[in-house]
């Protein structure tokens, strides 16, 4: 493909077979088919061939020497192009300029000259625009193949009928004497030099671009030391199966998602999430393939392979984002439709304009050319996928997976951030934040007993007291006849003793007293965003436990940071006002909403929208979907298998809570990126066509000019690569 136009018609073509819904990005070069089984791939490539192009399935990692072979192409006709190009003007300058110096035959001479630039050099353009002719269409190559050849032609015309005996302009470079002006072989030459220029300019920007958004699928090593029987081996990563266990050298990349089951090191999860600092991880810890071994020999045993891994999952999350289409390019794309025949019939026009007013042939054919060469819409089309790629590539560098282009243009209309409290500004995990003795019991033994109760029970709290009680190194003594009750806590016999562990109720239903100052401070803590369990002995209460699901230390900055990028923070919540309150205080949100069940997240997002904001949900992914799929901006703080959730818009797989607000600014950045891109391509076309048509403009600085428009679209988007973090 050479533009927009023929992504456009390649994608009409496809969409045309029964029950296939496709989509073709130019900035890619890839069509992602919907509705078409594997094994009838090649009907689909046969409707590209058949439309006038080539087309293979994806094979990953072989798609970089399809691009080096383009970039190697372009480079080469480009030298041939700017070889000839420079001696043929300066000569042509020279003869026009000094017919003295003119020869029997010099204009054959230069045709001859220019013969090599037009047809060798030139090709590709004359190639794609006599595709699109056969098919009755035209894209931006019909504009360019036919402004060279039009300047080529004119020029041989010119030669074999002869000049007519007049004087001109000679392109800008003064008064030429009779016979000059009818030559314009330096501008077919040049023509074809800048745009080969700008194309093999873009052709490696693209590329470069292409390499940020692939840069997560290199992650992954392409061999494993699996151990089996004893025995470590080389074997390649498809043979890893799940269960295998294999070894990881210091230096080395982990081969895929699983656990550590002997060593200890630090692991750099840089290249996936952004974290600049490595993780210490030791036996029973998760590790994450494609991440880097840097000091410790570990082995692991594989949980996930192949295409369930995060890396994988990531990898493939980017690039299904770049299969959507942004709105505003869905409206790009139906400008280029139509733009090549407008400017088609604008340059005919022209022609026929100068010629009636009497401009001469020269000025009126100059003219046409010029809005011809520069009415090219090739920055349109680049416009959006080629920010959109690189967006979504740096974003998964960053941990940060934009799903698609509709997160970018959410994010710049977003004015007020929910955060979900449990498991997205809280670690999830219940700790043990203090323990009271009471009637002159020590907190030792008060933990000792609860722990001892609550040894084999799964419930948070139950888990918390069991670490708390490792924690301080306590001999926790057996328990017989432990039963739960539910909604109430437990009980068991230890020492000989009834003990039990749990809320006011249970031990009201038991009948142990609990004093009215217990009572407060069980408000109290409360209050304070804490649950307190009791403990009771023999039918006396002996003291009480509270814990807390702790604040995660990035939870306060990443807020700050939000509300200076003038977004209103909400904190919501399940706990009650109180406690809500105590949490939003410490983490410095601007209002909370409490006391709010899992079932009516959605309603409370709802409700807000209703009144006029334009609202980012941030959840866990876990059982906030509804809520995250009614927000204008969906973000989904998540790990592992959840990386492939459907209801986020953006993923989040750093654990540092500052990837929100540098999610939100990276998916800002890259709007107005392409916003930028399409106010230049469009400023640029609407400006210059009408300065074309006028005369204003000369064919070299046209094809100089449109060239230079592509590039810097490109350009322009790969600044989105030094994106950093926290800025």
């Amino acid at each position: 493909m050479t533009c927009a136009a023929c992504a456009n018609r390649i994608e009409k073509k496809l969409n045309k077979m029964p029950g296939v819904r496709a989509t073709v990005n130019y900035a890619t070069e890839r069509a992602v088919i919907l509705g078409l089984p594997p094994e009838k791939a090649t009907d689909a490539v046969g409707v590209v061939e058949a439309a006038g192009y080539g087309a293979a399935p994806v094979v990953e990692g072989e798609e970089g020497q399809g691009y080096a072979d383009r970039v190697k192409m372009l480079r080469n006709r480009l030298i041939v192009a700017a070889l000839l190009t420079v001696p043929l003007g300066d000569v042509a300058i020279v003869l026009a300029l000094a017919p003295q110096m003119r020869f029997p035959g010099w204009q054959w001479v230069l045709l001859v000259a220019a013969l090599p630039v037009v047809f060798w050099s030139a090709w590709p353009f004359h190639k794609a625009a006599w595709r699109n002719l056969r098919h009755g269409s035209t894209s931006m190559d019909t504009l360019v193949s036919l402004g060279i050849l039009a300047a080529f032609t004119w020029s041989l015309v010119s030669t074999i009928l002869g000049a007519e005996d007049t004087t001109g302009y000679w392109l800008g470079y003064g008064i030429a004497p009779a016979g000059a002006d009818s030559l314009y072989l330096e501008v077919a030459a040049a023509v074809t030099t800048f745009l080969l220029g700008g194309r093999y300019m873009e052709a490696r920007s693209k590329k470069s671009a292409r390499s940020v958004l692939s840069a997560l699928g290199r992650l992954a090593p392409s061999s494993v030391r699996v151990i089996r029987d004893g025995v470590e081996s080389i074997i390649p990563i498809a043979e890893l199966r799940v269960g295998d266990r294999f070894g990881v050298r210091p230096g080395e990349r982990i081969a895929t998602d699983g656990t550590v089951v002997l060593g200890s090191s630090a692991i750099d999860t840089s290249m996936m999430t952004g974290e600049p600092v490595p993780r210490e991880v030791t036996e029973g810890d998760a590790v994450l393939g494609g991440t880097i071994n840097t000091n410790g020999a570990l082995i692991v045993t594989a949980d996930r392979v192949g295409a369930h891994t995060q890396l994988a999952q990531m990898a493939a999350t980017a690039e299904q984002a770049q299969a959507r289409k942004a709105s505003v390019q869905t409206m790009v794309d139906k400008v280029v439709g139509w733009f090549v025949p407008v400017v088609l019939v604008i340059a005919a026009v022209t022609l026929v304009v100068w010629l009636l007013i009497g401009g001469g042939p020269r000025a009126a054919f100059s003219a046409a050319l010029s809005v011809l060469i520069i009415a090219c819409p090739c920055a349109l089309g680049l416009a959006t996928p080629t920010a959109l790629m690189v967006g979504v590539g740096r974003g998964g560098q960053l941990g940060i997976l934009i799903k698609g282009p509709d997160a970018l243009e959410a994010s710049g209309v977003i004015d007020t951030v929910v955060l979900d409290k449990t498991g997205t500004l809280t670690t999830g995990e219940m700790a043990v934040e203090v323990v009271h003795g009471y009637g002159g019991h020590s907190a030792e033994s008060v933990l000792e007993r609860a722990a001892a109760v609550e040894h084999h029970s799964e419930h948070p709290i139950a888990r918390a007291v069991v670490a708390r009680a490792s924690e301080e190194g306590l001999v926790v003594p057996d328990a017989a006849g432990v039963r739960a009750l539910p909604g109430l806590g437990a009980e068991g016999e230890v020492a000989g003793a009834i003990v039990l562990v749990g809320n006011p109720a249970l031990f009201r239903e038991r009948g142990v007293p609990v004093p009215e100052s217990v009572e407060r401070g069980l408000e109290e803590s409360a209050a304070a965003g804490r649950t307190a369990v009791l403990v009771g002995v023999a039918g006396e209460l002996v003291g009480s436990i509270e814990v807390t699901d702790s604040l995660k230390e990035s939870a306060a900055p990443a807020v700050a940071r939000l509300r200076e990028m003038g977004l209103r923070t909400v904190l919501l919540t399940g706990d009650r006002r109180a406690a809500g309150e105590a949490i939003g205080a410490q983490v410095g949100v601007d209002e909370v909403i409490a006391e709010v069940l899992p079932t009516d997240k959605s309603a409370v997002i709802e409700r807000l929208q209703s009144e006029g904001r334009r609202v980012a949900m941030v959840g866990d992914g876990i059982n906030d979907a509804a809520a995250l799929a009614s927000a204008n901006l969906g973000l989904a703080v998540v790990s592992g298998t959840d990386v492939a959730m459907k209801s986020a818009d953006i993923i989040l797989v750093r654990r540092d809570l500052n990837v929100i607000p540098d999610a939100i600014a990276l998916a800002r950045r890259t709007l107005r990126t392409i916003k930028g891109n399409l106010v230049w391509a469009f400023g640029y076309n609407i400006a210059a066509i009408p300065l074309a048509a006028l005369g204003l403009l000369n064919p070299l600085i046209a094809g100089f000019a449109m060239s230079l428009s592509s590039v810097f679209v490109v350009s322009n988007s790969t600044r989105l690569r030094r994106f950093t973090p926290g800025r």
